[in-house]
């Protein structure tokens, strides 16, 4: 009878421990593909922040520093004469039947730096697309909208005469813009996203080999 008790409880041990090890590979095999997913995201984080990184550099990036005008002053208003409709290509290079029209708003400013008399340009794209008119409309918008937004531009210059505005430090150009296409703090914008990405990318790959370092310690031990 006791020879029976002791082979029963040896078997109950045995069914025991392979149990045990049985769950055991099951949890080193889950924990494995655990980490071998969490390595795959935090390695696919990196490879597209570094993607985003070359298309900002290679997009974004010379055409702000292709700008020249990099400082700002107040520019006070002298005259916004809207003109006779002008005809502008869609595209550079373009057919002639190609084009569409709208009024040409010219705006005259004092630089108060230098006391000249400027012309304004909306962005570093108007006066690369027309110079010779202050604000060049989007090509899908209605020739209605486009006169009464042209219009309503020049009524607000009247109404504010001085305002912030950018010309070149160097006198490469002797006009000035309104706004930047690019200005630094949207560039830093830009730039956060892959940032935080790569950040968290890297930080999962560290804890995932923290993780296996450890696992392998405890095995070991």
């Amino acid at each position: 009878m006791r020879e029976r008790s002791i082979s029963s409880k040896t078997k109950g041990i045995v069914q025991i421990s392979q149990l045990s090890i049985m769950l055991a590979k099951k949890l080193v095999t889950a924990q494995k593909r655990g980490e071998t997913r969490a390595l795959c995201l935090g390695l696919g984080m990196v490879t597209c922040s570094m993607m985003m990184y070359f298309f900002i550099g290679i997009t974004i990036v010379p055409f702000y520093t292709k700008s020249v005008w990099t400082t700002e002053t107040v520019c006070k208003l002298l005259k916004a004469n809207i003109k006779d409709k002008v005809l502008c290509p869609r595209s550079e290079g373009s057919e002639e039947e190609d084009t569409f029209s709208y009024p040409c708003l010219q705006v005259w400013v004092n630089l108060t730096v230098s006391g000249q008399e400027v012309m304004l340009y909306h962005t570093e794209d108007t006066l690369e697309r027309n110079p010779k008119c202050s604000y060049v409309p989007d090509k899908s918008e209605d020739s209605k909208e486009v006169k009464a937004r042209i219009e309503k531009i020049a009524s607000n210059f009247k109404k504010y005469q001085s305002f912030p505005c950018y010309y070149d430090p160097g006198g490469t150009q002797t006009n000035v813009i309104l706004s930047r296409l690019y200005p630094p703090n949207g560039l830093l914008f830009l730039f956060l996203w892959p940032t935080l990405m790569f950040t968290g990318g890297c930080l999962i790959i560290v804890l995932v080999k923290i993780s296996q370092y450890f696992s392998a310690l405890s095995a070991w031990q």
